[in-house]
């Protein structure tokens, strides 16, 4: 069955069919549709919906129901997510599945409600505070927030860790056809860590507080091992880049529009290539080293000052291999045209 949806429409609907039982948020532009549809649909679905009075409370709030083993989300923007790194870093050091959307709009501070990739560093290089990391999911069509969503909750119980779904304004407010999930998936067994109010749940401990600095430190080495094991998980698309002589890339909507890029570059005979990271955290370190070559030049696309950008030169381990960038901020979008000159440029410098 298809249904023809907004972004953060299709985040719910991916909920829904991943389990969720409940969703705690604040409204905020321009992700106030998923709270929307949240109220509509998890009541009238047996599930639970609360407003919270902020974002401090209701990531809080979804630590609570983490913690008694529910599936449990919320979503926000870039002020609202600041407002729960608190709460989020507390996710991590109780290990506890949680879902956490950002439709990432302008900042620095309030900003605009234009779309932006401001928030790459927030979400990808911390998770509050401490030696820790998020699963940073970065869907590129609406259909993907819809399948992201339930991958996100099926990582965050498989790691016990807080998974965030990084959009941008323009992927949350667009529509597109959604293909929807043949089946809903079936609810985690949790009676080995979460508190069920029962004689066989007794016994566990939720809490991020550990006051031994020798014991603190030997759960910082357990996380370190199972962010490496995370490594798996990566995902991303490549295409045309087995002879590529310049890769364009980028993720969200600047990946949608450099893969036009590349299209009106191949119909000029111009080799290029196309690498989306689909996975931030993860990074697919191992996908990107197989989509470059020594001789492959690399033009970023990204909605940020190059936080992405600085990524991929890090995930290249800062070799040779030149990396351009092209980007906007501020609410901007990068055009094809832009992109077809700044790729041509680079060509023929060479």
């Amino acid at each position: 069955m298809n249904l023809f949806v907004k972004g953060n429409d299709a985040i719910i609907i991916g909920a829904l069919y991943a389990g969720c039982e409940a969703y705690f948020g604040y409204p905020i532009t321009p992700a106030s549709e998923i709270a929307h549809s949240a109220a509509k649909w998890f009541p009238e679905t047996g599930r639970v919906f609360l407003q919270a009075e902020c974002e401090t409370n209701s990531i809080n709030m979804v630590y609570g129901a983490a913690a008694s083993g529910k599936l449990s989300m919320t979503a926000s923007s870039g002020p609202g997510i600041s407002l729960m790194q608190e709460g989020i870093s507390y996710l991590v050091g109780a290990q506890l599945p949680a879902v956490i959307v950002n439709i990432m709009r302008t900042g620095p501070g309030l900003g605009n409600v234009g779309p932006e990739q401001g928030d790459y560093n927030q979400s990808v290089k911390g998770a509050g505070h401490g030696n820790s990391h998020n699963i940073v999911l970065a869907p590129g069509s609406i259909q993907e927030m819809c399948d992201f969503t339930i991958h996100a909750f099926s990582l965050a119980v498989k790691y016990r860790n807080p998974a965030i779904i990084l959009a941008d304004g323009v992927l949350g407010q667009m529509m597109e056809p959604l293909h929807l999930p043949e089946s809903e998936t079936p609810q985690p067994d949790t009676k080995s860590w979460a508190l069920h109010g029962d004689a066989q749940t007794r016994n566990n401990l939720i809490t991020s507080i550990i006051l031994e600095p020798e014991d603190q430190e030997e759960f910082n080495i357990f996380l370190q091992k199972k962010y490496a094991n995370m490594q798996c998980e990566a995902m991303a698309e490549s295409w045309l880049t087995e002879d590529a002589d310049i890769i364009l890339t980028g993720y969200g909507i600047s990946g949608r529009i450099a893969k036009t890029a590349v299209e009106e570059l191949r119909s000029e005979n111009i080799k290029a290539g196309f690498f989306r990271p689909q996975t931030l955290y993860p990074f697919p370190t191992e996908q990107l080293h197989k989509a470059v070559s020594p001789k492959t030049k690399i033009l970023v696309v990204e909605l940020s000052n190059g936080q992405y950008r600085d990524d991929l030169q890090f995930h290249l381990n800062n070799s040779s291999i030149p990396i351009y960038l092209t980007n906007r901020m501020g609410g901007m979008l990068v055009d094809v045209k832009s992109i077809l000159e700044k790729a041509k440029k680079i060509i023929d410098a060479n």
